[in-house]
């Protein structure tokens, strides 16, 4: 018995310690005040992005909600006006899934916003299909959409400078791979329909974020845009709305317990926006408010150009 006692105890101690240390994590240290600036945040309808936009508006920026669904973000907009008290948070229409969208958002607020100081590109997806443009949904959403969209907006960034670009990717981007025959030849990073094939698909979108993140900061070497990317931890959040009820289910407890929540889980999205001194780490990739090192494929410059120069003439830039 008391045996059984002692081993249950270790395990409870064990289980708080995870959960003060490794799912709580660290805290985004920066006090910086944003008034007179600008932030966009993709996907800031729901989930991390929602919380970030919170943080932001409470330090003063102006915070554009960028989201798809009109209903979603202006009822988002009204939660963060109430929970941040600005009345500076604006939504604006975006589907990352739609090129056109996206230039329209991009000349929309290129034409009624005079500032850009932080881009904060959140959104994401998980789940298999096609988009507006027939990009495979993780590729075109997750990489390709945001691609664009910080590409019509860096002249912006530029003239606002010091600015910065932050991309949330994942932990899973080390699974990841980027097969660029199957890029060329479908658009899409894969095919596959089964849980694993889409698991794959959805880390290789997170490398492809990665990768971007890597090049971008070599393109903007002599300026004063620095830019990042990261993993937010595993997050209790809507990323796997789409998946299935058995999914949903079987990951409840889990993701009740072991996952952060989205005030956890935005603090390494704000250390990378507001964090001072990390200029000079600018393409590099950060995980619990602290830059970590990447495999090779993740800085591999050869596949950072070559996904960049495909993805521009996937989106027409080139």
């Amino acid at each position: 018995m008391f045996i059984a006692l002692l081993v249950l105890g270790v395990v409870v101690g064990a289980a708080y310690i995870y959960r003060q240390v490794v799912v709580k994590g660290k805290q985004c240290t920066s006090k910086a005040k944003l008034n007179g600036k600008t932030v966009i945040v993709t996907g800031s309808n729901t989930g991390i992005g929602k919380t970030t936009a919170i943080d932001l508006a409470k330090r003063g920026a102006r915070v554009i909600l960028a989201c798809r669904s009109r209903q979603r973000g202006e009822a988002a907009l009204a939660d963060v006006k109430r929970e941040s008290g600005s009345n500076q948070v604006v939504f604006m229409q975006l589907d990352l899934g739609n090129l056109k969208s996206v230039r329209s958002f991009a000349e929309n607020y290129l034409r009624s916003e005079p500032r850009l100081d932080i881009l904060i590109n959140n959104a994401g997806i998980y789940m298999q299909g096609r988009t507006e443009d027939g990009f495979g949904m993780m590729f075109g959403i997750n990489h390709v959409g945001h691609f664009l969209l910080t590409n019509l907006l860096l002249d912006r960034l530029k003239e606002c400078q010091p600015s910065r670009v932050v991309n949330v990717s994942s932990l899973a981007h080390n699974f990841g791979k980027i097969d660029f025959e199957c890029l060329t030849n479908h658009r899409a990073l894969g095919l596959g329909t089964s849980f694993l094939e889409v698991l794959q698909i959805y880390s290789d979108s997170k490398l492809c974020n990665v990768l971007f993140t890597h090049e971008l900061a070599k393109r903007l070497q002599g300026t004063k845009v620095t830019c990042y990317s990261l993993h937010p931890g595993a997050i209790n959040s809507e990323l796997a709305r789409n998946a299935s009820t058995l999914t949903h289910i079987i990951m409840k407890p889990i993701t009740t317990f072991f996952f952060k929540n989205t005030v956890q889980g935005c603090q390494t999205t704000l250390h990378c926006a507001l964090q001072e001194g990390i200029e000079p780490l600018s393409g590099r990739y950060f995980s619990n408010c602290t830059v970590r090192e990447v495999y090779s494929k993740a800085k591999d410059d050869g596949a950072a150009k070559k996904l960049w120069e495909i993805t521009e003439r996937m989106c027409g830039l080139a």
